[in-house]
């Protein structure tokens, strides 16, 4: 199974893979609407939030003046999934929402915000990444990321280590293909990523082995 190819998601919760255990995270919807996509290799400017949005985020003691600090802000607090606030994360819209209230962010600074989760013996199916919702296994873990696009050009290279939630995020051009490849304590993990209106933004099959 690779996250580009499997397709048959659960509604209403999902299975961690060999086990009954059911995650709050979100699976494939329908493609959010686009009129302008990214051109690959160049990003404009962030979406700066409006009022509303900025009041929902405060509540749960967020700060951000963007919609991709937002997005990166909400994946990275320390804290165990599930979250009070939630965020669907789509090609050019980020969905927030708590018990009451819900907001559509749009994303159209060109880029794309790609999650991955590697594990070694438990993961879930996943297709847009809930920054509020998704739990990976391996949480506060160093890892290496390398994300390298077809034409062989390597876009991200680096040491960094996996959040509260057992994810690590990165923003990247849109409209590309490529690897994702996660290397941890001797064991490596790859799959297949696409950056285009109908790819994953949660990828949840880098099995380290």
């Amino acid at each position: 199974m690779t996250s580009l190819t499997r397709r048959s998601l659960i509604t209403g919760g999902l299975t961690l893979l060999g086990t009954s255990t059911l995650i709050a995270c979100a699976p494939r919807a329908q493609p959010p609407t686009s009129t302008a996509p990214g051109t690959a290799g160049t990003a404009g400017t962030a979406d700066a939030l409006d009022a509303k949005a900025r009041q929902l985020l405060s509540a749960h003691g967020i700060q951000a003046t963007t919609a991709e600090d937002a997005v990166t802000a909400l994946d990275r607090v320390p804290q165990q999934r599930p979250l009070a606030l939630t965020g669907s994360v789509g090609y050019d819209q980020v969905v927030l929402a708590d018990d009451t209230d819900q907001v559509t962010v749009p994303l159209t600074g060109g880029r794309f915000y790609l999650s991955a989760a590697p594990y070694r013996t438990q993961t879930h199916e996943c297709y847009h990444h809930n920054l509020g919702g998704c739990q990976g296994e391996l949480t506060d873990t160093p890892i290496h990321l390398t994300v390298t696009i077809d034409t062989g050009q390597t876009l991200i290279d680096e040491d960094t280590t996996t959040y509260a939630n057992g994810f690590t995020g990165a923003w990247i051009p849109r409209d590309l293909t490529g690897t994702v490849t996660i290397t941890a304590a001797g064991t490596t993990a790859s799959t297949r990523f696409d950056s285009g209106p109908d790819g994953p933004t949660c990828l949840t099959t880098l099995h380290l082995t």
